[in-house]
């Protein structure tokens, strides 16, 4: 299936669903819907960082520090996050991706270009996001279609070069919240 064409829940401001469509839809018409995010951490706790491919709907090219991606029409976040995590790096057997914290990232397009709250174009508009990790200790054998290129980094190399590549804004916003949250001693 041609993934503008899959289904996705379009939800309000309180992330209550209020109706459907697809997602070349909602991305060209900046309609609100969800997304997870997976950190994904290999068994001495570095970070799976890949690069997506060139045909990707958003963000093509780019850096991320998440495994992950829309909330099917009728998924739970939960098991999108499972879904996401397992395809993306190509394993089975995933322990359940523990959630973190979620947030609305982006704005409504009203008046002008929707931005992340640090002021970076969102690409697609406005989604909720809910943050998870995971412990992949397993190979990984990522999704050709999804991934260009991948490695496990520690945290330090992480942050060395958050600011030399061309990282997703979502993702970026994400593991800026994360950070923070782990900082302050919240999770």
């Amino acid at each position: 299936m041609d993934p503008a064409d899959e289904l996705l829940d379009i939800v309000d401001e309180q992330d209550r669903v209020i109706g459907q469509a697809r997602r070349g839809e909602a991305y060209a018409r900046r309609l609100p819907h969800r997304c997870v995010f997976v950190q994904a951490r290999d068994a001495e706790g570095r970070i799976f960082v890949h690069r997506r491919t060139p045909t990707k709907l958003v963000f093509p090219s780019m850096y991320d520090l998440f495994v992950g991606g829309v909330v099917g029409a009728g998924e739970s976040y939960d098991d999108a996050a499972l879904r996401e995590a397992e395809e993306e790096l190509g394993v089975t057997g995933l322990p359940r991706p523990v959630p973190l914290f979620k947030f609305l990232y982006g704005q409504a397009p009203a008046g002008g270009d929707a931005t992340s709250g640090d002021g970076a174009p969102s690409g697609g508009g406005v989604w909720w996001s809910s943050v998870y990790e995971v412990q992949c200790t397993m190979p990984v054998h990522p999704q050709a279609e999804e991934v260009a290129w991948h490695a496990f980094w520690p945290p330090e190399e992480v942050e060395r070069r958050l600011d030399g590549l061309p990282w997703v804004p979502d993702g970026l916003a994400a593991y800026r919240r994360l950070r923070k949250l782990r900082s302050d001693g919240r999770i």
